[in-house]
């Protein structure tokens, strides 16, 4: 087998982000099995909703400056689930990245009631029972995607389309940022 891993401008990036306010990037050592394998099963779909990133995030760097309690042990626990999620990736275990995903989306909620709806819970709660085994809502301020970690994305698939979400299908690009004109 042959040790071909993404580690380019294409790649998947792990950011540190400093005290000193400074941000690194450093590619992840991911095989092209394991990307190939979450290109097939990490399924997006469209809510139709829309939230806004802006006042959640003010609230949130407001909560944290006030050195809260709750929001800051909330932070940290995130925090360690990046590093246990740059772990999975990099062993290729796509299970427990999508464990640690759902994680990470229950702890993400808890710090803003406008983090969801009863109807985006609902679509998590049933995706979960029909073939995902972790997600959350990505795209804040755009618009709300749920994005899966599916071990049958077929039943998952099919289920999500039933309850009329529209499925966004994507793959990975390797050549890095581009200029798309269109007239």
């Amino acid at each position: 087998k042959q040790d071909q891993y993404i580690a380019a401008i294409g790649g998947i990036t792990c950011l540190t982000f400093h005290q000193d306010n400074t941000v690194s990037a450093t590619p992840l050592k991911i095989s092209m099995e394991t990307m190939f394998e979450m290109e097939d099963n990490l399924l997006l779909f469209f809510t139709g909703f829309s939230r806004s990133a802006g006042s959640i995030l003010k609230d949130q760097k407001l909560r944290s400056q006030k050195n809260e309690a709750d929001i800051l042990k909330n932070l940290h626990l995130v925090k360690e689930l990046g590093y246990r999620s740059k772990e999975a990736l990099e062993s290729g275990d796509l299970i427990s990245f999508g464990v640690l995903m759902h994680e990470h989306w229950e702890h993400k909620k808890r710090r803003s009631s406008a983090m969801s709806n009863q109807k985006i819970d609902d679509w998590y709660v049933l995706g979960m029972k029909n073939g995902a085994v972790g997600g959350k809502l990505v795209g804040a301020g755009g618009g709300g995607f749920l994005m899966f970690v599916a071990k049958d994305r077929e039943k998952l698939r099919k289920t999500m389309v039933a309850e009329g979400l529209e499925e966004v299908r994507f793959r990975f690009d390797f050549e890095g940022t581009k200029v798309v004109m269109s007239s």
